[in-house]
């Protein structure tokens, strides 16, 4: 089930709510005010990472590490 962000349209509170399908976010209830008047807001995510990726040598393919683009010749 998606993690949907909502605002509520009386009280201007931003909360998020688990729901069955996108089109079931109809009656989907304020916690702070009990208000059914709440829309739902674009949802942005962003992934970082601190590792460093792993690449293979130049001139190697990285499948078994030979030289050339298959290693197996």
């Amino acid at each position: 089930m998606p993690i949907y962000e909502y605002t509520c349209k009386s009280c201007q509170s931003q909360f998020e709510k688990l729901v069955k399908t996108m089109g079931s976010s109809e009656g989907v209830k304020c916690p702070e005010c009990g208000s059914a008047e709440t829309s739902r807001n674009l949802s942005v995510f962003a992934v970082a990472s601190e590792s460093k990726q792993n690449s293979p040598a130049p001139g190697m393919c990285g499948r078994c590490g030979g030289p050339g683009p298959c290693g197996m010749n």
